[in-house]
């Protein structure tokens, strides 16, 4: 197909299909003269993904293109494309020498050790989270930090989930793919997820009690309004007896 097809088959503009060449970011097609090249299935699923990383992922074209990278690399394995994925959506943060940094990298080395984790604290989430713990301090959220292990156990439970899904397919091409986005997707679905569970949450904590007194007051009594209509209906049903 020529690049105005494979426009058409992924919604993607040619300008924006021929950006991605230039970045690398989609392999060239098949030349078949100076100024035309023809491009095939692969190209369509290339798209998807890229638009994928993108668009939903929210990775940057740096990123994006060094995931890719690592994807068209022969001989990764499933365990350091993670790797690779983990670090294209994790902001690095730089480590602290203050106390409080010290502190905070302590407590999550704690949960680390306490949950069995086979991670190596030069994980770039490692002092993400740390650094979540010295903001949670700094501002006095502390008690936020009551429920760090609950964290951790809902955390630990959807990625063994996750990869128990990816383990089970047959192709190692699938593998990969899905490896990188159970990563890269798998935040924003989980973000989704949490924004909804946490408005039934709110719902359920905050905004019941205020329905619940509308309500009459244990031991009171409660009036019940005369329904006439259901009275005629009982007079009609005898008479007709």
């Amino acid at each position: 197909m020529r690049i105005g097809e494979l426009s058409s088959r992924t919604a993607v503009p040619v300008p924006t299909i021929k950006y991605y060449l230039r970045e690398g970011l989609l392999p060239g097609g098949e030349r078949t003269s100076p100024n035309q090249a023809q491009y095939g299935e692969a190209h369509v699923r290339r798209l998807k993904l890229v638009r994928a990383m993108l668009d939903v992922g929210k990775l940057s074209i740096a990123a994006t293109r060094e995931v890719l990278t690592a994807i068209d690399s022969p001989g990764n394995t499933l365990h350091g494309m993670l790797g690779v994925a983990q670090s294209a959506v994790t902001t690095k943060v730089p480590a602290g020498t203050d106390e409080a940094w010290k502190s905070a990298d302590e407590l999550v080395a704690e949960l680390v050790e306490r949950r069995g984790w086979q991670v190596k604290p030069s994980n770039p989430a490692w002092q993400t989270l740390t650094q979540i713990v010295v903001t949670f301090r700094d501002l006095g959220q502390d008690d936020l930090l009551d429920i760090f292990e609950e964290y951790a156990v809902a955390a630990e439970r959807l990625s063994a989930a996750e990869l128990a899904v990816i383990g089970r397919r047959s192709e190692p091409d699938s593998k990969v793919e899905g490896a990188v986005l159970g990563t890269v997707l798998g935040d924003a679905l989980m973000s989704a997820m949490r924004r909804l569970t946490q408005e039934d949450a709110s719902h359920r904590s905050f905004n019941a009690p205020a329905a619940d007194a509308e309500q009459p007051a244990a031991g009171k009594a409660r009036s019940v309004p005369a329904k006439p209509v259901r009275t005629r209906r009982t007079t009609r049903v005898a008479a007709a007896g």
